[in-house]
């Protein structure tokens, strides 16, 4: 099997509140989410081959929780040789306005 960049990835409103709630629920005091800017994601996306990203957890040394994006190609290889995305910024403390997703 391989990707087509065309997987339909997605869920309603109702869906992701109850997962972000679950998440929060079971982490208490920890990052929520974090924001990546549009140029970052794109760059990534902009790669020759890549048709979608993955995104692995990640911790930093002193144990913040983070992720790393990697661009994706179609024989769902990680583009490792690429554009890798990492440090996001956190929410909290820069979050969005109380929502279904974040409250």
């Amino acid at each position: 099997m391989s990707f087509t960049g065309n997987e339909d990835h997605s869920i309603t409103l109702q869906a992701a509140a109850q997962l972000t709630g679950n998440y929060r629920t079971n982490n208490p005091n920890t990052i929520l989410g974090l924001y990546y800017s549009k140029d970052a994601l794109q760059e990534i996306l902009n790669q020759q081959d890549c048709v979608g990203v993955r995104v692995y957890y990640a911790e930093t040394s002193i144990g913040e929780k983070t992720l790393v994006i990697v661009g994706v190609n179609t024989s769902e290889n990680d583009l490792v040789n690429g554009v890798i995305a990492d440090f996001g910024i956190p929410c909290p403390t820069r979050c969005s306005s109380s929502n279904a997703l974040n409250s």
